[in-house]
């Protein structure tokens, strides 16, 4: 059966062309940095971010950590949200690996960390505590709803974190979704910061991979981390293609995603059986519980949904993530209600 998965962004597989890039891709030893197609990729990257560099990574995961450990020393300190990414679902390597500490504090709705918060957060002069190095920020902000923060945020982050002598990194996996849901260019939201990653293998549909952006200086310390993680490839340039073509072809569509993920929120609003999030979706999206009354869990219904050839992800017992993305067309989404329609409805 083929499904029609809204599970998540990151089962986007390769377009025609991205295959057809990948398959005449002009290569070479990336550790020698002789990969003409990785090096074009990474200064598009830069360019498209505002940054001086980039540094093609196996992941966000390996992009984040490479950051984290060229920003930070052992003992060193980051500031970031109790549900950052970085902090829950990345095996906390930035404390197993680097000696990191990390200091969590609250999100807010939209994903940011309130402005007092940082302030009061970072650490005076003492030696009984660890040297606060970094803040981390994430943006979209997955486990806030696919939130996005604005431009104007990012920058007082970073003229805080810059009048104290501190550094930003940006997760941005998804931020040339929160650039198309602000209208502005992605390098608004990135060109400020001291760091930034962003994927190419969820919304933007390429296999594999994620840049990792910064200063010539950082991405030098930055590239030493990708080899300390094992990250360092060869013949690289066959999945650089891909990416080139995920930069060109696939960042101006994202508002076609964040459209049918509209779409999908006011289909499924009219189910009494569902309870949406406030203002979702913010971009590609859609966070919802069961409602009270209903005597099913949410994977009792993710399960009745896959015999309906539909893929929904489960992010609690009665909670469900639903992403659009270019593998979902009008027809999925309609497909996508109406089979909610016939799970939930039958039983009552």
């Amino acid at each position: 059966m083929e499904y029609i998965d809204l599970r998540s962004d990151t089962v986007t597989k390769p377009t025609p062309e991205m295959r057809e890039a990948m398959a005449k891709a002009e290569v070479g030893d990336d550790v020698y940095g002789d990969d003409p197609t990785v090096n074009r990729l990474q200064e598009m990257a830069a360019e498209m971010t505002g940054q001086q560099a980039g540094l093609f990574v196996a992941s966000g995961t390996m992009g984040n950590l490479s950051a984290l450990l060229a920003h930070c020393q052992r003992g060193d300190e980051v500031i970031l949200g109790k549900d950052a990414h970085t902090y829950r679902y990345e095996a906390g390597g930035v404390s197993v690996l680097g000696g990191v500490h990390s200091c969590q504090l609250p999100n807010q709705p939209d994903g940011s960390i309130a402005l007092g918060d940082i302030e009061g957060a970072i650490r005076s002069d003492d030696p009984h505590q660890p040297i606060t190095r970094l803040i981390a920020l994430e943006n979209t902000h997955n486990r806030c709803g696919g939130t996005y923060q604005s431009v104007e945020y990012t920058r007082q982050v970073v003229e805080l974190a810059h009048a104290r002598g501190l550094k930003v990194h940006l997760d941005g996996a998804r931020v040339f979704n929160a650039a198309a849901a602000l209208g502005v260019p992605a390098k608004d939201l990135t060109g400020a910061v001291d760091s930034v990653t962003f994927c190419l293998s969820k919304g933007l549909s390429a296999p594999v991979g994620s840049i990792l952006c910064g200063s010539r200086g950082f991405i030098k310390q930055a590239h030493r981390m990708r080899k300390l993680l094992g990250g360092g490839m060869r013949q690289a340039g066959v999945l650089a293609a891909a990416g080139i073509v995920a930069l060109e072809k696939m960042v101006p569509r994202l508002g076609q995603d964040h459209a049918r993920a509209r779409t999908l929120a006011e289909g499924l609003s009219e189910n009494r059986c569902l309870v949406l999030d406030a203002g979702t979706p913010a971009t590609n999206m859609v966070f919802m519980n069961l409602s009270e009354d209903m005597p099913m869990s949410a994977s009792e219904v993710a399960e009745k949904m896959k015999e309906h050839g539909v893929l929904v992800g489960v992010a609690g017992a009665r909670r469900f993530r639903l992403v659009t993305h270019c593998w979902i067309d009008d027809e999925g989404v309609e497909k996508a209600v109406a089979a909610f329609n016939d799970v939930l409805n039958n039983k009552y």
